[in-house]
């Protein structure tokens, strides 16, 4: 299950799970469209492509709510993929 991360790791604008408008990579590094596009849709952590995160709406947002850990690092700075 996705943990539909709350904010752009890249700039840290919200990015709330039930709105569209974030896009990850398969270890699910989050960005904006906009922090997306400037990234060529690539992700600068793994060099993974940037796709639409789907949205997570109504009883499967409070059954499986939305995780509150921000990423953002601060200027323009990554978390990086916990790739463990």
């Amino acid at each position: 299950m996705l943990e539909m991360r709350p904010d752009c790791e890249r700039c840290g604008i919200d990015l709330p799970a039930d709105h569209g408008g974030a896009f990850i990579c398969s270890f699910e590094c989050t960005f904006c469209a906009t922090c997306a596009d400037d990234l060529d849709e690539r992700c600068p952590n793994c060099g993974g492509e940037l796709l639409d995160r789907p949205a997570r709406v109504g009883a499967a947002l409070t059954d499986h709510p939305a995780s509150t850990v921000r990423r953002y690092g601060g200027a323009g700075v990554s978390a990086g993929p916990d790739i463990g």
